[in-house]
């Protein structure tokens, strides 16, 4: 693929999967609104297109073995990938962080009385949205793309679409109740480690939903 302003932001990272480091580094979002052309997403951030795209070639420069080609692998080994790095990570984080968020809350509320109780409603439904999310997607679609009925998940596809961009309307909410995962000065080990395991869960959804939205999903569609 040649790296122009035209190419979009899901392509580019479905095929080289290292320009989603630059994409990180500049908040370009490349999973929900990874449809974009490379130069809309650059000005919306008031980036310069073509200095992002020598970054991009820039990091192609180097190797990553853990950064693979999934728009080439086999439908079903992506589908247990997403399942064991992304579904199962969250059966266990998504609680912790629970906890943690609520502990912040009961010990430290006085220290910020409005933000405290609505990151922890935000999370809360977030946590909810995932997990129903989860079920759709481990009992109706990725069983129907199993079987070779990719073709005729178009309904399914667009539900979980519709549910990941609800998704990262809800990361942005976050991103602004924690002022970008700032950890506020005098925070405890808890509250610290919780803004760090927000970042965490943000960092790993941008990949989650890459993969389903920009490479699962059309290819499925396709087959």
């Amino acid at each position: 693929m040649t790296i122009t302003s035209d190419v979009s932001v899901g392509s580019l990272a479905a095929e080289h999967p290292l320009a989603t480091r630059v994409f990180a580094r500049h908040e370009i979002d490349y999973c929900c609104g990874g449809g974009r052309p490379l130069g809309e997403a650059c000005a919306e951030k008031g980036l310069d297109t073509e200095a992002v795209i020598d970054e991009i070639r820039k990091e192609l420069e180097t190797t990553d073995p853990s950064k693979g080609r999934w728009d080439q692998a086999a439908l079903g080994d992506l589908i247990d990938h997403i399942l064991t790095t992304y579904h199962r990570s969250l059966d266990e984080e998504l609680p912790r962080l629970q906890s943690m968020a609520e502990r912040v809350l009961d010990v430290h509320r006085d220290k910020d009385p409005e933000r405290l109780p609505e990151l922890l409603s935000v999370f809360l439904g977030l946590k909810s949205e995932l997990e129903e999310h989860m079920v759709k997607e481990e009992q109706i679609l990725f069983p129907m793309i199993r079987s070779g009925q990719g073709a005729m998940a178009t309904g399914p596809i667009a539900a979980m679409e519709h549910d990941h961009a609800s998704v990262g309307a809800v990361l942005r909410r976050l991103q602004e109740l924690t002022d970008g995962y700032e950890v506020p000065a005098g925070a405890c080990d808890t509250w610290r480690a919780l803004w760090h395991g927000l970042a965490a869960l943000e960092e790993a959804l941008h990949e989650h939903i890459h993969l389903e939205n920009n490479i699962l999903f059309p290819r499925a569609l396709a087959s």
